[in-house]
């Protein structure tokens, strides 16, 4: 039996410069790991600060390890499950192999490079929420010296978990290409599906516990107690402490891996489609090299962000972000001009940069305190919660609008650029979805960058924290609340980046769908088609209505557990006796390990039931379905929820009588809302609809033979007994569980 490897290195068809650009663009790769290596000996060199900082540090480290731990052991049977059913859809998806292979190879290599796209993700996330675990503190640190160098080691500190994203989503998916070549497409699809559900669960057990912790928090401490954000004495600060680490560092660095992943299958998908069709294989070495070049940039424009003292932080970020842009662009057209010789590549990711920039100034421009609609918000406070939460709402659907028609701009860009294909082969619409590709893939190409930004928020939050509880000097936590501003608007801004990036990918991926099964059309008339469209359209608000009740649920008794120590431990309120800090981080894990099950099935099993129940062509319009509104639902939340933390933290600077006034109750009820929506709920839309579009197109091998001759008693079956677990997983999801103690009065 022959097998064919490594034809990346010995197919006639490749020429020496590629070869020898695959070799780059793997070096490159191992460089963007040894500079996370660097920065992290840097990071780790500065001094921790007081006693009480390291002691209030060690606490935050131990409740964030001990949680994904407890996650990965949750989810690791789940895992190898699926790593099963990986394999038996490559075995089907086999029979097309481009060099004959054994079908259990195929299978193989799918199911291998799903379990390495998980452990990928899973190892982005871990390492990174670790890095700002050992930072916060040393920011903390820092701010007692100069605003100059706690930027710096926060900046520093994230832009490792970018670099580590960099480093081995570029890596994974290079390698697989040398190995399987023409054959990588089926061996990819399992790869990006694992570094998505692993980032469906970060995103979803770390929200959970991120936004319980949080709500409770707040709302006993700073509006029941009237107490600051940080006060060691409520039992809910170390369980929110270590939120932001779970949630915004483990979750949105395994959130963002997968994105930068899932963009270089999908275009690589398709520049294999078009390779077949032209016989040019610059289709699947140029996304390479272009990303290649975004690790380059980032490493150049990541360590050049530095301050003068005084200056607003997010202006040296968006230098560093500009330089970035630059270098890529610059290396763009050079790629387009000296190796394919074809311009059009050059516009199409360069279309991609554009948008990034885009979606981050309108992110920038509707939750940032500088601006009108956060304005707004705060002025509403003065006349309440209601208005208040009036004031997010609209903004937040005002933003959806916004969002959606840059990411339209971007698709009717690529059409104009590739209409017509290039006359070698192909349909056009293939030619006009890679552009798309392109586009995410040019978004994405300031991944380091855009890592960074997110994660410099959960480590100031966590350092501002810190210099809060352990009672730093006013020029320090002045430094520290300012540069915690600007982390918060920096998350939002990369939670945009994120979700526009799931659309192009998701599109992307629907395009691939649509070649790889030789569908004719996507016909809506057909009661099949648009049965699944309406359903795919209401999974995001299932999904994101299980998220935020989990939220709600276990915020009621973190509440009533802070309320209890309050009321009756002897010591807690007068600060005599520190409050039992590991109650509430127990509630928090256990909720989140328990909730996050449910909402992961049902983006494996929807799909499934859609497809073996209504046909492939159903699926599609099942998928349009997500793809429309997650992509709505998740900029509406991410931005709503963004723009009421800002506007509370304007209260909080002494706007409308500051903090302790009703006008901040009010905020800190708008606040409450959105935090579940930003980030639990919407951040979360990303991995789910790209794991439903990837479990598609992995399983619709098995359908294709499946429904060979129609529904049977065999599909007919699977799916029913699809709908019957989703079913009893909603239901036992509804039932109200108990986490602690209950009904304690304020």
């Amino acid at each position: 039996m022959k097998i064919s490897l490594f034809q990346g290195f010995t197919d006639p068809s490749v020429t020496s410069f590629e070869r020898i650009a695959l070799l780059i663009v793997v070096g490159v790769a191992i460089i963007g790991l040894l500079y996370a290596v660097f920065l992290t000996k840097q990071v780790t060199n500065q001094p921790e600060g007081t006693d009480k900082m390291k002691h209030l540090s060690e606490a935050i480290k131990k409740g964030g390890r001990a949680y994904l731990r407890r996650q990965f052991r949750t989810i690791l049977l789940l895992v190898f499950i699926l790593a099963v059913f990986i394999f038996f859809t490559g075995y089907f998806a086999g029979a097309t192999s481009a060099y004959n292979n054994p079908v259990w190879l195929i299978g193989l290599g799918r199911a291998g490079g799903f379990l390495i796209g998980a452990l990928f993700s899973a190892t982005v996330g871990y390492i990174g929420m670790n890095m700002a675990l050992r930072a916060n503190v040393r920011v903390a640190e820092a701010a007692r010296h100069s605003f100059t160098q706690a930027l710096s080691i926060g900046y520093r500190a994230g832009t490792i978990t970018g670099m580590l994203t960099d480093g081995l989503g570029l890596l994974g998916g290079t390698i697989i290409f040398i190995i399987f070549f023409k054959d990588a497409p089926l061996v990819l699809l399992g790869f990006g599906f694992g570094g998505t559900l692993l980032a469906l669960f970060m995103r979803v057990g770390g929200g959970i516990y991120t936004k319980a912790a949080d709500v409770g928090a707040d709302l006993v401490g700073k509006v029941e107690m009237g107490i600051p954000e940080d006060d060691p004495r409520n039992a809910a600060v170390i369980a929110d402490q270590v939120g932001d680490n779970v949630g915004d560092c483990a979750g949105m660095a395994a959130d963002i891996f997968e994105s930068y992943e899932v963009t270089i299958v999908s275009a690589m998908i398709l520049g294999l489609l078009l390779t077949a069709a032209t016989g040019h294989l610059y289709w699947i070495i140029f996304p390479l090299l272009v990303r290649a070049a975004g690790v380059l940039s980032s490493i150049i424009s990541t360590y050049s962000v530095r301050t003068k003292e005084g200056e607003n932080a997010m202006k040296a970020i968006h230098r560093g972000y500009w330089l970035a842009a630059f270098i890529s662009v610059a290396s763009f057209f050079l790629f387009a001009q000296f190796y394919v010789k074809d311009l059009r590549f050059f516009l199409a990711t360069s279309v991609g940069v554009l948008l990034a920039i885009a979606i981050q100034y309108i992110t920038d421009y509707y939750t940032s305190t500088e601006y009108k609609p956060v304005k707004e918000i705060a002025q509403a406070t003065q006349t309440g919660p209601a208005t208040t939460i009036l004031g997010g709402l609209a903004t937040g659907y005002e933003s959806t609008v916004l969002s959606v028609i840059v990411i339209a701009l971007s698709i009717v860009a690529s059409a104009l650029i590739w209409q017509g294909g290039d006359g070698s082969g192909g349909s056009t619409i293939l030619y006009i979805f890679y552009g798309v590709a392109l586009c995410g893939i040019g978004q994405l190409t300031l991944t380091g960058n855009n890592i960074a930004m997110d994660s410099f928020g959960p480590i100031v939050d966590n350092a501002n924290g810190i210099g809060e509880m352990a009672g730093l000097e006013p020029g320090a936590r002045k430094i520290l609340a300012d540069l915690d501003a600007v982390g918060n608007t920096a998350k939002a801004v990369t939670k945009g980046i994120a979700i526009a990036s799931a659309v192009l990918a998701a599109v992307a991926l629907f395009a691939a769908f649509y070649e790889d099964y030789s569908l004719t059309s996507i016909d809506l008339i057909k009661w099949q088609v648009f049965v699944a469209f309406l359903i795919g359209g209401s999974v995001p608000f299932l999904f994101s209505s299980l998220a935020i009740r989990a939220v709600g649920r276990a915020a009621y008794f973190i509440i009533n557990e802070v309320r209890y120590q309050f009321a009756n431990v002897k010591g807690v309120k007068e600060g005599t006796v520190d409050p039992d800090y590991g109650k509430v981080v127990d509630i928090c894990t256990t909720a989140a390990q328990k909730e996050l099950l449910t909402p992961a099935l049902l983006a494996i099993i929807s799909p499934l039931v859609i497809g073996f129940l209504l046909g492939l062509e159903a699926l599609a319009g099942f998928l349009a379905g997500v793809i429309l509104v997650g992509q709505l639902l998740a900029v509406f939340m991410a931005n709503a929820g963004g723009a009421w933390d800002n506007a509370k933290k304007t209260i909080e600077d002494g706007l409308y009588g500051g903090k302790g006034s009703e006008a901040h109750k009010a905020s800190v009820v708008g606040d409450t809302v959105g935090d579940p929506l930003k980030d639990t709920a919407g951040p979360a839309l990303n991995p789910l609809i790209k794991v439903i579009n990837l479990i598609s197109i992995i399983s619709a091998s098995v359908m294709v033979v499946a429904l060979k001759n129609g529904p049977t008693p065999i599909t007919v079956g699977v799916s029913v007994v699809g709908i019957i677990v989703i079913a009893v997983s909603v239901i036992m999801s509804l039932k109200q569980a108990s986490y602690g103690r209950e009904d304690v009065k304020a």
